[in-house]
């Protein structure tokens, strides 16, 4: 989605006259209208009148705090359109929590760092979806300089939303670079849920090395599909334990909790998870992500069997069309060229054609190739995107198919 071009009417409220400088600055430095307050009584008492698009106001204020402001403006029809973003030194769970009760779309922490205040904001007002790549492969790593444009390490995808919100689809090797790269930001109280699609090393062999789990104040769920007899849990534990790893899940300083899925849905924070299963040797879960009107389906390991051979299922990819229906993305497994795919049958990925036969029939709006070979290099990525894109076109399909590479991100 496009950055906020038209010149937007902000109220400012802060009882700090220098935190209130500085808002003003920024946002008019950005073209926008800014009426400041440092009174907040005389801001709720006219805030209806100003007719604001959005709202940033401190929480710790004399007279009429930041909550009671929030819930004056939730509450009234002339401002149900207003978005309101919270801007405190105040780090605590709790009001983080309590602001989102009262209604608040966003929530900044002081101090004012003049490089990112505007992103955060254009962020919250544009209510988008963040999606980044941190790992494109299967399988297993591979370096070298056939694989620098495309990126070598495995499986990590996340999806980062207005209200701070961090959706974690699997821990390969990508899974240390993102952790680095929140850490380096400074992020701080850290709460995200890690989607582990199956127990393949290549869908968990970095979770130890994800440094937020070892800063205190953060907060993870893993969740994954159970094996039958052995929980998710018992799965990541028994990855770390000594004979294989010298650090264990005890040695975790973040709060760390555990989910096993089965074929389902839930909700997380206002967010809808869906959870189908996939076809790939034991249990394997596919995702689809629902929020505020938009749809990102995560589906990998999957084989979808051509219709001459015997695995073939015509029942289970109606069922696979019907759960990535009309998704704004589908981030799916294709391993194989359809050459390829002739000597790797019941390998548990699926070739080019049946992706691209699997994007058009779910009238997805972006096909993204994921899961690539550790044999292919560079080129042959760039090969498996021209075969996708001419596919489609030969169908006359709407959907527009990319090949991300690692650290790319869209938003949708």
């Amino acid at each position: 989605m496009a950055e906020n071009t038209e010149p937007i009417h902000f109220v400012a409220v802060d009882d700090d006259r220098m935190i209130l400088d500085a808002i003003t600055s920024i946002l008019e430095a950005a073209g926008h209208r800014v009426t400041p307050f440092s009174d907040s009584r005389d801001a709720m008492d006219k805030l209806v009148g100003l007719a604001p698009d959005c709202i940033i106001s401190d929480l710790m204020m004399p007279d009429v705090d930041g909550f009671q402001l929030c819930k004056f403006v939730r509450g009234h029809d002339e401002l149900k359109d207003a978005v309101f973003i919270v801007l405190t030194a105040k780090s605590y769970e709790f009001d983080v929590n309590r602001a989102y009760e009262f209604g608040a779309h966003g929530f900044i922490r002081k101090p004012i760092v003049a490089a990112t205040f505007l992103e955060r904001v254009n962020r919250i007002l544009r209510d988008d979806i963040e999606l980044s790549f941190w790992g494109v492969r299967g399988t297993l790593p591979v370096s070298g300089r056939n694989t620098l444009k495309y990126g070598g390490n495995t499986n990590c995808v996340t999806l980062q939303f207005p209200r701070d919100q961090i959706f974690v689809f699997d821990g390969g090797t990508g899974i240390k670079t993102f952790g680095d790269r929140l850490l380096s930001n400074g992020r701080r109280n850290i709460r995200g849920r890690i989607f582990i699609s199956h127990p393949h090393w290549d869908h968990i062999n970095a979770i130890p090395f994800f440094a937020p789990l070892y800063r205190q104040g953060n907060e993870f769920q893993i969740l994954g599909a159970n094996q039958g007899d052995i929980s998710i849990r018992e799965i990541i534990s028994a990855q770390m334990d000594g004979v294989y790893f010298p650090i264990t899940l005890k040695e975790f300083a973040a709060r760390v909790y555990f989910r096993d899925l089965e074929e389902e849905e839930f909700e997380v924070d206002g967010i809808r998870v869906k959870t189908k299963l996939l076809s790939h040797p034991g249990q394997c879960l596919g995702f689809r992500i629902e929020y505020n009107g938009r749809a990102v389906c995560y589906v990998t390991d999957n084989e979808m069997f051509l219709e001459n051979s015997d695995g073939y299922n015509p029942h289970y990819e109606q069922k696979l069309a019907d759960f990535v229906r009309g998704a704004d993305a589908l981030i799916t497994d294709c391993t194989y060229t359809d050459a390829e795919y002739a000597t790797k049958v019941t390998w548990g990925h699926s070739c080019i054609s049946k992706v691209v036969e699997l994007a058009d029939r779910g009238e997805v709006k972006t096909l993204y190739l994921y899961h690539h070979d550790p044999d292919q290099n560079d080129d042959a990525i760039d090969e498996k995107l021209a075969i996708a894109q001419k596919l489609l076109k030969e169908r006359g399909s709407d959907t527009v198919c990319v090949a991300p590479k690692e650290r790319d991100t869209f938003f949708i």
